[in-house]
């Protein structure tokens, strides 16, 4: 249980330093609104010219930016702050301030990764969920337990390949302090918000799984409908498994390479 009180103290020492800046929360409110409704206006200008894109409808392609916003909301609770702490000229490895991660008696990578929270993207997630339900009804379909456990599984999948690849930068961190890596699958991963299918051919392919984006958030919203097959679904666990292992051993090899301000 000492993992989840520390999670716990955690979140509760980040909803103080939130509390401090009370603006932040309308700040959030407005960006979260303005990042659904770019979204959701995005893709009714495309569905009002054409009913369907390789088979994607407008209720099918709701239910793939519903996910992307659930998943983006993950994300920002706690893995980019946590990680992004981490790099820039203030980061903490540029000024030394990791010593004090390393020398707690905790899991490094643990607490690199759960440290921060940003509660404020509850909000994201609150939303991320309205437009899952929406788009469930406009689907017209009756959820089973099966259908929804499923989704959940490859949600998880999802989110676990997204740790990966954030790990990874991460632990490029501890070659470069100064550079923010995530800028380079930042680009990519708005491409997320709609399905990988409607992409070109080659587009689809690097989306799907060189860089898995698609996987993250096409694939949970197709297990609504029990539409990927069992190939897909056993690659995309093992790619899930692999990129965690890579993860993990690049950022134990990255901490082995740390000077520490001290030395």
């Amino acid at each position: 249980m000492r993992p989840f009180r520390l999670i716990g103290s955690f979140m509760r020492a980040s909803f103080q330093e939130d509390a401090a800046y009370r603006t932040n929360f309308f700040i959030s409110l407005f960006t979260s609104l303005l990042n659904l409704l770019t979204g959701v206006l995005g893709i009714l200008v495309l569905f009002g010219q054409i009913d369907s894109v390789h088979g994607w409808t407008l209720a099918s392609t709701l239910a793939v930016l519903g996910v992307y916003l659930v998943v983006s909301a993950v994300r920002g609770l706690f893995i980019s702050p946590s990680f992004d702490s981490l790099s820039g000229m203030d980061g903490e490895i540029w000024s030394g301030a990791f010593d004090f991660t390393i020398l707690r008696p905790v899991n490094a990578q643990f607490f690199a990764s759960f440290r921060k929270w940003r509660l404020f993207a509850l909000l994201d997630l609150v939303l991320g969920v309205g437009v899952l339900v929406a788009a469930v009804i406009q689907l017209g379909v009756v959820l089973s337990v099966w259908q929804v456990l499923f989704f959940l599984f490859m949600l998880v999948v999802g989110m676990s390949i997204l740790y990966a690849i954030l790990l990874i930068f991460a632990a490029l961190i501890f070659w470069s302090p100064g550079v923010l890596f995530t800028w380079v699958f930042d680009g990519l991963f708005q491409m997320a918000r709609y399905p990988a299918n409607i992409y070109p051919g080659w587009l689809r392919m690097v989306l799907t799984w060189i860089v898995p984006v698609g996987v993250i958030t096409t694939f949970p919203a197709r297990a609504l409908t029990d539409s990927i097959t069992p190939v897909e679904l056993v690659v995309s666990m093992l790619l899930a498994a692999a990129l965690l292992v890579v993860a993990s051993i690049l950022f134990r090899v990255g901490l082995r390479k740390y000077a520490s301000a001290s030395s």
